[in-house]
């Protein structure tokens, strides 16, 4: 599904991945840990299209996701890929503070072009899955911070991605709700 050689990643003079070589089979769950600023986050950005290795060519860097290569896709072209193949989970919830908790969710169904009413039925499942329906009007300014990472990790979901991709989701929740969206990972 993922597979990954010889990542380079640079800031300056800062060397934060120094030929990363990876490969993550369909169905399974990676877990990437290490010291704060060991590089994970960067690990995780580039794996998921947000960002680009640094100095592709001079390190023959491969990069693919299913059977293709980001690497040389234009902007829309990631974007598009992103957006149909890849949910993400941020260390913080990345919510658009004008828009309520459901219509963050509805964002990338939007993007797509999908199915309204199919959105907003699947929306509503993973509301209540996540036992936040009472908060679906919302926004994030009034959510606890366990809320809004819920309403991310529905956002997340809503297009049925290939790939999630997760930093720390559960920092904010009880281990309660923390189970819970384990679980739903693992569906």
């Amino acid at each position: 599904m993922i597979k990954a050689k010889n990542i380079h990643k640079s800031y300056g003079d800062l060397e934060v991945l120094k030929g990363v070589d990876l490969e993550i089979k369909t169905g399974e769950i990676v877990s990437i840990v290490g010291e704060s600023g060991a590089g994970k986050s960067t690990l995780l950005h580039i794996l998921g299209t947000l960002d680009l290795p640094s100095h592709i060519d001079k390190y023959g860097t491969e990069l693919t996701i299913g059977d293709q290569s980001f690497l040389k896709m234009n902007d829309r072209e990631i974007s598009k890929f992103r957006n149909e193949n890849i949910g993400f989970v941020f260390q913080h919830h990345q919510l658009l503070p004008e828009f309520t908790a459901l219509e963050n969710v509805l964002m990338p169904t939007r993007i797509s072009g999908k199915n309204e009413k199919e959105s907003m039925d699947k929306a509503f499942l993973l509301f209540e899955e996540l036992h936040i329906a009472h908060r679906i009007q919302h926004k994030p300014k009034e959510l606890s911070g366990g809320e809004a990472q819920r309403v991310a990790v529905a956002r997340a979901l809503i297009n049925s991605p290939k790939i999630i991709f997760a930093d720390e989701p559960t920092g904010n929740l009880d281990s309660k709700n923390a189970d819970a969206l384990h679980q739903l990972f693992l569906i």
